[in-house]
């Protein structure tokens, strides 16, 4: 697997039981309070689990969302679901009794135990313990084809782009994100929001804002509004080029694009001269481009000159790059 091991909780314990009426009998002549129904809050408070702020933790504690999810992600049978953030799992035992295989990345080792409670005895389960932007997601056997998840706010757009480039084999992504993340993705040109993250998703995807999500299905409850985010792939990922050209267009945004690609060095440099005979090959270097060339190329596509990067289409920036040869 490349540096990434499959794994099942490494705590080893059996799953305690899903909360249900049978579990919550209390004896009506006193005795103990019956324990929370929904199998994320009964977990919370068995493991004595607290959701860490730092991490961006917070816990999907409402089931009724779940059949939302289903039906976004159009889960069929045949699918092998990546899982961003495990948490206490109650997604991840959803996803698990309807597709194939569940891979479950979570970083937070404290929730062994709830994770082990809600997926430790399913056999197409696999728990990864790391973290998703630095994890071997191309070891992943067997491959993923979706990506659902309840994405820690503080990594969601970066493991959704990560995702995007190094899983070519998913073709469909629906994830609770913040409102700000969601709205940044699916934002087209001129809109304010608009930038890097959303011209790299939408070069390889569609990318659409679903529903707003309540605040009160998450524990604790957030600060920031959230939304259901769904992405469907119609193409490869932006190569290393294009996502250089992208980056240093919205680097300066109070620059034209010309002037950001050359304060940020986006417009390439010339190989240094040797007197020496070179032993090898020279290293490959990024094209280099004086700023006429741009505001050139930018003519022929149809665009004024002095055009700022967010007035371009993600389209329009694989056009730019072809046109400079990138």
């Amino acid at each position: 697997m490349s540096g990434l091991v499959a794994e099942g909780p490494r705590s080893g314990r059996a799953r305690t039981g899903r909360a249900d009426a049978a579990s919550t009998d209390v004896d009506r002549r006193g005795g103990p309070p019956p324990a929370p129904v929904q199998p994320s809050l009964r977990r919370l408070k068995q493991f004595g689990v607290r959701p860490d702020r730092e991490l961006g933790q917070n816990f999907l504690i409402d089931s009724n969302i779940l059949g939302v999810i289903d039906r976004a992600a159009e889960l069929s049978p045949e699918d092998v679901v990546l899982e961003i953030g495990g948490g206490l799992g109650v997604l991840s035992e959803y996803l698990a009794e309807r597709v194939r295989h569940v891979h479950v990345i979570e970083l937070d080792s404290r929730l062994e135990d709830a994770l082990g409670d809600a997926v430790g005895l399913l056999e197409n389960v696999s728990v990864h313990w790391g973290d998703v932007m630095t994890l071997d997601l191309s070891g992943l056997r067997p491959a993923p084809t979706k990506v659902v998840a309840n994405l820690p706010y503080g990594v969601a757009a970066g493991a959704l782009l990560r995702t995007i480039e190094e899983l070519p084999g998913v073709d469909r992504w629906v994830a609770m994100v913040q409102r700000e993340v969601g709205e940044r993705l699916a934002a087209g040109p001129g809109n304010g929001t608009y930038g890097v993250p959303s011209v790299i998703a939408q070069l390889a995807c569609e990318v659409r804002v679903l529903r707003s999500i309540p605040r009160t299905v998450f524990h604790p409850v957030p600060n920031v509004d959230s939304v259901l985010v769904g992405l469907s792939r119609r193409g490869p990922a932006a190569g290393d080029e294009l996502r250089g050209l992208v980056n240093g267009a919205f680097a300066h945004r109070r620059k034209t694009l010309v002037g950001s690609l050359a304060l940020s060095g986006g417009l390439g440099s010339r190989p240094p001269r040797s007197r020496q005979p070179r032993s090898r090959p020279p290293r490959s270097r990024q094209p280099h481009h004086s700023r006429e060339e741009v505001r050139e190329a930018l003519e022929r596509l149809g665009h004024p000159a002095d055009v700022r990067a967010e007035r371009l289409s993600p389209e329009d920036f694989r056009a730019l790059a072809g046109a400079l040869e990138l």
